[in-house]
Formats: structure tokens, sequence, C-alpha cells
């Protein structure tokens, strides 16, 4: 799947068994940079057919489905590989952290620093680009309809996490590492059986991956309307998670921890 931008294509590469990579082209400045390339042949098979070189690799963080590729592209093109400045993985050649701003095919990219999953976890932010809606790279930190476990990070760390992307203008397009979609949305319609979008977005969503398209991208505004997590302030979810646990929920933090451990037993 291709979305246009007046001269960058964002295209889609399904890898392994759920993951994305995701590409951005230019045939005008004939250049191709790859987003958490967890395997290595749908890149250069993209790169072959598109006869494009790739100038650059960019990393959300170390998990082996996002840059087990990454080796075997540098073996075909010796470009920089941009990525966490703590991260374990040995690929990355240029460091980011928060605040840092890479350049991408004219696109200013802000890094976010975002743990929770890992704890190198990073994200990619660029604002409004010639008339054409922000975007954001979320790895495995921010999904449509959900969000990553806790592997490495606390509760409080993804929490806080979520809130510094939720921020984000609610145009914002949430480009993903995973096609999670349906299964977090009715984990969503679980903890708010009675939210409308919800289950709108569901019927939309079922019916895109039945005709091959993949739901992503999503939007802030879209996640604020339908993924429990960026909704923990919400009463109705406050009072699913009150009607599962006898922990002590009072505040968002607290409910955003038993909602998580809610998903992961869902």
């Amino acid at each position: 799947m291709q979305i246009l931008e007046t001269d960058i294509k964002i295209t889609a590469l399904p890898a392994l068994s759920d993951n994305y990579i995701w590409v951005l082209a230019s045939n005008k400045m004939n250049s191709a940079y790859v987003v958490d390339p967890g395997d290595a042949k749908p890149v250069l098979n993209w790169l072959n057919t598109e006869q494009l070189p790739l100038k650059g690799i960019l990393i959300t963080h170390h998990h082996a489905d996002h840059v087990g590729g990454v080796n075997k592209l540098l073996n075909h093109c010796n470009v920089p590989v941009f990525g966490p400045k703590d991260c374990p993985a040995r690929c990355v050649t240029h460091p980011l952290e928060e605040g840092d701003i890479i350049e991408c095919l004219g696109l200013q990219l802000s890094v976010l620093l975002v743990p929770g999953h890992t704890l190198d976890h990073i994200a990619y932010f660029s604002g409004p680009h010639n008339d054409q809606s922000p975007i954001l790279f979320s790895g495995d930190t921010l999904f449509a309809g959900g969000c990553g476990r806790l592997f490495e990070g606390t509760a409080e760390q993804m929490y806080v996490s979520l809130e510094k992307l939720s921020s984000l203008p609610d145009q914002t397009r949430v480009f993903c590492g995973h096609e999670y979609t349906i299964s977090n949305l009715l984990f969503a319609k679980a903890v708010e059986p009675d939210n409308q979008d919800i289950q709108s977005r569901i019927k939309t969503d079922k019916t895109r991956l039945g005709r091959g398209i993949p739901t992503l991208p999503s939007t802030i505004g879209i996640e604020k309307l339908t993924n429990p997590f960026l909704r923990v302030e919400e009463p109705v979810v406050a009072s699913s998670i009150l009607s599962m646990t006898d922990e002590n929920c009072d505040e968002p933090i607290r409910i955003f921890g038993a909602l998580r451990r809610w998903k992961d037993n869902f």
C-alpha cells in the first residue's frame, strides 16, 4: 500500500508474521529510507522493483523484528543507521536522543523518547509537509487501538510516553510497527462496549483487511476516540477497570497499569 505525499511515497511492506516495514521514497530525489527493517528481503525486493537507492535506515528500538534485516541491508548498501542513543543493537551508526532532528527527503523528523515497551524506544515525528498532515513513526509504543507490552519499562514510563504522543496534532498519521488493529479494537470494545467509534472502526478495518489493505495509518485523533490506553481518564474506562480488579485504581497511571495487565491476559 502506498500513501502519497506531494513528492514522497510511504509504502507498507508486510514482513515476518505481522510486521510492517515502512519505506519513504522520492523519485524526484532518487532516494529511499526504510523504518524498522526486521527482514531485509522485502526491502531489497522493493528497491529492485522501484529502482531506487537506499539512503538510510531508521530504527525505533532494538527488538529483532525491527532490526533483524539491518546487517543484510548494509551488505548491499553502505548507509547510515539512525537509532536510539542507548540501543543494545550494535547496528546503529548515528545515535539519537530526545529533541534531535534528522532530515529525510525534505522531511524534518524530530526524535521523541518514548520508553515503556523497551527502555531505548524512540519515535520519529514530522510536522505538516507540502500541505500534507503530520507523520509519526511510533514503532511498538503506540499501536492502532493499543500500545506495546511492557517488556523493559514501567507502566508509568509508557503512560508518560503515550501522553507525549497523544499531545501531537489530531491529524497526525500514525505508522506503527504491527498489524494488531483488530485484536486491539476487540479489547477496546470489551473496555468500552457502548463506544460507537470503536464499533464503527472495527467494521471499517475488518473491511479494509478483507480487501488486502492495511488498517494503517491511523491518526492521533482516531486513537483518542478509540484507543483505551489514551482514554484512561474517561469515567467509563475507569469503571471497567474497577469492575475487573480489587486494586486501588484511583489515578490515571494506576488505571493504565491495570488496563495493560488486563490486555496482557485478554
